[in-house]
């Protein structure tokens, strides 16, 4: 009978096996086993410029191994892999002005039997840097019942981002009609005609921050958008804007300086006063007090001052060329973020910012000292690890779906991450009493 011969451990055969199980090459030595080179390119939407140290991962759909590289400054970069099918994943996230831009490319299937160079076809996503966080607008009671004090309005703007967030000529901007309850002579056929055009119309004036301001993660401003004084001494139930670190809409060198309107106090200085830059009629901006559009941008290309006389931005309400119907056409890539307001229970209310930037609205009852707040995205927040036992779940004055109390909890510790949809319907609730009396 022939012998049968042994078989002796040969750890070439283990290497080979290795290498077929995992679809990838030994860089060192390669056994004979055939690879291919797989070049990566990266290919951005246009106006975006390849980056390098972006993460791509390759994965072979056999086995389920995965190989991570990093891009070169060209946004390519380079596998050397067996023959195979396999995955491709690429994402990078940059901030571009205050947004945060997402870049992200998958392409499935990817059947590799020669040296080839693979386009990976980026897509873009944009959330905001900065957020409306509160707008404040429908005033309080009086002490004596006798009516309501209004010139109290104010907006909360927050740094949602894990980035400090660089304000340069940031800008703020009410639509007309001021408010939802009048008829819209901007619907064409059931829908705004501004929208097919890519725009929204700000009208009779914007306020602009004077400086270049640059608020932290997690951190915010005040802006007072009238009396920027402390309003308790006359009226209890109202705001008190005394604060050095407040900012104010306040331009004596302009038609709003109706002392009515604007007064601003002396602990404020003089660096965080708003610039006006007027177009329309009236010595006042007229922010609704029960229902407005408002809206904050950053022009782009142009200064604030050339904007606001740079004829080719104009258009009229209703196209009646006078001073009150006087608007500027602020394209949608400026807006950072905006709010659509209706009057509590109003059925007939007519919307005024298009969807790519509010596709809903928040009510608002307006004259009680009610503000308007945004939710907490619960899941974002309590994903942070430094929140454990900060959060604060006894919200009682609305009725925010994530049930935190974002302002005690922000006194606790906590960092908190607002909901962001472009959404108002989904992003703001009614809060009863104004945060800057907490």
């Amino acid at each position: 009978m022939e012998k049968r011969k042994k078989i002796g451990f040969n750890p070439s055969w283990l290497l080979l096996a290795f290498a077929l199980l995992l679809g990838f090459s030994c860089d060192d030595d390669n056994e004979g086993i055939k690879t291919f080179q797989v070049k990566i390119q990266l290919e951005y939407p246009e106006g975006y410029t390849a980056a390098a140290d972006v993460n791509v991962k390759l994965t072979n759909a056999q086995s389920g191994a995965i190989v991570e590289k990093t891009t070169d400054a060209t946004g390519t970069v380079a596998f050397t892999v067996t023959a195979g099918t396999y995955e491709v994943v690429a994402s990078e996230t940059r901030t571009v002005g205050l947004n945060i831009v997402v870049f992200n490319g998958i392409k499935n299937s990817l059947v590799v039997t020669v040296d080839e160079t693979v386009l990976l076809p980026l897509s873009e996503s944009k959330t905001n840097q900065l957020v409306i966080k509160e707008l404040y607008n429908g005033g309080c009671q009086k002490n004596d019942a006798s009516g309501a004090f209004s010139n109290d309005k104010y907006v909360i703007l927050y740094n949602n981002s894990d980035v400090p967030a660089v304000l340069e000529n940031l800008s703020l901007a009410i639509l007309t009609p001021l408010n939802a309850t009048s008829g819209n002579k901007d619907l064409k056929n059931e829908s705004l005609f501004y929208e097919a055009e890519g725009w929204i119309p700000a009208g009779y004036a914007y306020w602009t921050l004077g400086k270049t301001v640059t608020v932290e993660p997690g951190k915010q401003i005040v802006i007072a958008l009238n009396n920027a004084i402390d309003n308790t001494v006359t009226y209890s139930n109202s705001i008190n804007f005394a604060n050095p670190a407040y900012y104010a809409t306040y331009d004596i060198a302009t038609a709003y300086n109706n002392p009515a309107s604007y007064s601003v106090s002396e602990l404020i200085p003089t660096t965080n006063y708003l610039k006006a830059y007027i177009y329309g009629a009236g010595n006042a901006w007229p922010i609704s007090q029960i229902s407005p559009a408002f809206f904050v941008f950053t022009p782009k290309g142009i200064s604030p001052a050339d904007l606001a006389t740079d004829v080719s931005y104009d258009d009229y309400y209703g196209d009646s060329q006078t001073a009150a119907n006087h608007r500027k056409k602020i394209p949608v890539d400026w807006i950072v973020d905006g709010i659509e307001v209706t009057k509590k229970g109003d059925a007939g209310s007519y919307k005024r910012l298009t969807p790519a930037i509010d596709a809903g609205y928040v009510e608002l009852t307006n004259q009680q000292g009610h503000t308007l707040y945004r939710n907490v995205d619960k899941t974002t927040t309590e994903a942070i690890a430094a929140n454990a036992g900060k959060l604060v779940y006894t919200y009682t004055l609305g009725s925010d779906p994530s049930g935190i109390d974002a302002e005690a909890s922000i006194k606790n510790g906590a960092r908190i991450i607002y909901k962001d949809t472009n959404n108002s319907s989904n992003d703001f609730h009614e809060r009863s009493r104004a945060s800057l009396r907490d």
